[in-house]
């Protein structure tokens, strides 16, 4: 037997003990989450919560642990593999080095639009979720990011002025997009990002709007270029020893409640996204479209990446954009 699952059959041992539908207490779990509370993620995972605890009739108790306050973002995965947790969230691809399929949402300029990333979902869900069950988890929900973007403390107008530029990377997709373009990447968790701006471990990152205001990097950065590069998605999970332990009923109503916070979610990420650029704007930065020669040279990049991406993951990969081109 592997250390993982040991520890995830302890774990479910102890959530059987100790969760208790036999004697008539609720389950209790804890669900970290590795951004602010007040990133809208977050307040969806407590919609999230409320729903799961009504339509359980309060037979699964979930408590929210967000802005890395009980795992780290790079840790939460491995506790819900390891059933640490039940439960937990995280940023999809940020797993992709351990399983590049799970890059599937970072390809560049391929579904940049809402509409056309829950197609793009939709065609990718099966093989995805397919995946996530090899590493012991089950994706209850997905919620998608506004459009990424390039944060910099400088006018930028080309790759000839990011050369050596430090650049905050959150998994491998903006790594390469970094070294693409002659920066030097830096991986910082989103928590950590305010404090590596402050203190000059990074003074670039591509995100959307929302990170930039959530952690205020007016007061370190002075432009954002909105290039639309692709709508990156968080899911919940659930660790697979746990969801097969729960009857039938139990799995439908946190399906349901997990269907209607992954309409929610992507409604609200969807009516913040111009929001942000005006905050970002109100506080002194420069917003801005990429200029062509920019976004030229990351379109080219994006086609390396992609390129890239399919030779790593494979059939599967190949099968998913196949899906997506024919809708």
């Amino acid at each position: 037997m592997t250390r993982m699952t040991t520890l995830t059959a302890a774990a479910v041992c102890t959530f059987a003990a100790t969760g208790a539908f036999a004697d008539g207490h609720a389950q209790k779990w804890d669900m970290p989450m590795a951004y602010a509370a007040t990133n809208f993620h977050s307040e969806q995972g407590v919609i999230f919560a409320d729903k799961v605890r009504e339509y359980t009739d309060g037979a699964i108790d979930i408590t929210v642990h967000p802005g890395g306050s009980l795992f780290g973002g790079g840790d939460i995965k491995r506790a819900v593999q390891t059933g640490q947790v039940p439960i937990g969230e995280r940023f999809m691809s940020a797993h992709a080095n351990e399983a590049p399929l799970l890059g599937w949402d970072n390809l560049p300029f391929l579904a940049t639009s809402y509409e056309d990333n829950a197609k793009l979902w939709d065609v990718a869900r099966d093989t995805v979720n397919a995946q996530l069950a090899d590493l012991n988890l089950v994706a209850l929900y997905t919620c998608p990011w506004p459009g990424q973007g390039f944060y910099f403390a400088k006018e930028v107008g080309s790759s000839a002025d990011t050369q050596g530029v430090k650049f905050r990377s959150y998994n491998s997709a903006t790594a390469t997009f970094a070294e693409e373009l002659g920066m030097i990447p830096v991986q910082i968790e989103a928590a950590e990002l305010s404090q590596a701006l402050a203190t000059g471990v990074a003074s670039s990152f591509i995100s959307s709007g929302a990170t930039g205001y959530d952690r205020k990097v007016w007061e370190h950065l002075t432009h954002y270029y909105k290039v639309n590069a692709w709508l990156p998605r968080n899911y919940v999970m659930v660790n697979k020893q746990t969801w097969e332990g729960l009857d039938g009923d139990t799995q439908a109503a946190l399906q349901k409640a997990a269907d209607e916070t992954a309409a929610s979610c992507a409604a609200k990420s969807a009516e913040l996204s111009d929001f942000y650029f005006d905050e970002l704007a109100k506080n002194g930065m420069t917003v801005a479209d990429a200029s062509p020669e920019f976004l030229a040279e990351l379109q080219s990049i994006g086609e390396k990446m992609t390129a890239e991406w399919l030779e790593t993951a494979g059939a599967d990969g190949q099968s998913i954009l196949d899906a997506y081109n024919a809708n």
